[in-house]
C-alpha cells in the first residue's frame, strides 16, 4: 500500500491532544505517512499552556532540509509558527523547495485557553505567509485578527469578514470556521471563500459535549492536508476534513482531559 508522505510544521503538545502529536495521529488514521518539523515545545494539557520553548530558526531549517532531502512530502500543514523569524525561515524554504506542494495553513495565534502562541509583531508576517497557502483555516477570532477587525456578531458579518480576507489575500481557499459563533446554538456553519467569492456554506449539527474541545483545529487542518496528499481537490478535501472532525468528536473518549474534550482521530478507522 502506498502511503503519501505528509509534513506538519508546528509546535508540540505534551498532552497529545493538539499540535504535532494530534497531526501525526490524524495522518496515520487517514492512511498517510506523517513527518514533522517542530517549531516549539510546550508544557501543555487541556487546562492550558504552562510553558513554551521556541526553537531557533536554524534548527527548524535543519529539520526541513532533513525531511526534503530524503522523503519530500505530497502535502504540508503548518500550525504554531511562534514568531516572525520562524515564519520567514519556513516561508523562504517552502518558496524554493515546495512551490508545487499543497500547503494547508492553520494560522495559530492564541490557544483556546488564552495563551499566546504567536508573538504580536509576527502577525503581519503571518498574513503574508497565508497568501502562499492552498487552503487557510482560521476560526472566527483568527480571521478577525488577520484582517485587523472586531469579532463578527452575526452570520452576515462573518461572511463579510471571509469575503474581505479572500479579496485581500486572493490566492488560497479560506475555510472560515464558525465554531466560535455566539449566534449559533445547535449548528456550526463554516464558509469557504476564494478571491472574494463564497464557494461553500457548510452547516453541521453542533455536537452536545460536556466540555470545550481541544485540538480540533489542528486535526482538521491535518486531515485536509492528508486528503490533499491523496489527490483530493481542495473543496473535496475541506468537506472530507469537516466530516472527519465530526466523526472524531462523536467518538471522543470523555475520560481523557479534565478541562476539554479531545477528538479521537482513530474514529476515521471505525466503520
Amino acid at each position: 500500500m502506498s502511503l503519501p508522505p505528509v509534513l506538519t510544521i508546528a509546535g508540540s503538545d505534551s498532552s497529545g491532544g493538539a499540535g504535532i502529536q494530534a497531526d501525526l495521529k490524524t495522518f496515520t488514521a487517514l492512511g498517510t505517512y506523517g513527518m514533522s518539523v517542530i517549531t516549539a515545545l510546550t508544557a501543555q494539557n487541556t487546562t492550558g499552556v504552562h510553558a513554551t520553548i521556541v526553537l531557533p530558526p536554524e534548527f527548524i531549517q535543519a529539520q526541513l532540509e532533513a525531511v526534503f532531502n530524503d522523503t519530500p512530502p505530497k502535502a504540508i500543514k503548518t500550525g504554531m509558527l511562534a514568531n516572525r523569524e520562524i515564519i520567514r525561515s519556513v516561508r523562504s524554504f517552502l518558496e524554493v523547495h515546495a512551490l508545487s506542494i499543497s500547503l494547508v495553513i492553520d494560522p495559530v495565534m492564541i490557544a483556546t485557553s488564552g495563551a499566546r502562541l504567536l508573538e504580536p509583531d509576527a502577525e503581519e508576517e503571518l498574513r503574508n505567509f497565508c497568501n502562499k497557502g492552498t487552503i487557510v483555516t482560521p476560526n472566527l477570532p483568527e480571521a478577525a485578527a488577520l484582517l485587523g477587525t472586531s469579532l463578527p456578531t452575526s452570520e452576515k458579518e462573518a461572511r463579510a469578514l471571509g469575503e474581505a480576507l479572500s479579496i485581500t489575500y486572493p490566492q488560497p481557499f479560506w475555510l472560515v470556521k464558525g465554531g466560535h459563533a455566539p449566534w449559533e446554538k445547535h449548528t456550526v456553519t463554516n464558509w469557504v471563500f476564494q478571491g472574494g467569492k463564497l464557494f461553500q456554506r457548510l452547516v453541521q449539527t453542533r455536537q452536545t459535549l460536556p466540555r470545550p474541545t481541544h485540538g480540533t483545529g489542528c486535526m482538521l487542518a491535518s486531515a485536509i492536508a492528508a486528503y490533499l496528499a491523496h489527490g483530493y481537490e481542495p473543496i473535496v478535501a475541506i468537506l472530507s476534513g469537516l466530516d472527519f472532525i465530526q466523526k472524531a468528536l462523536s467518538h471522543a473518549d470523555l475520560s481523557l482531559g479534565k478541562a476539554a474534550v479531545i477528538p479521537n482521530p482513530s474514529a476515521a478507522l471505525c466503520k
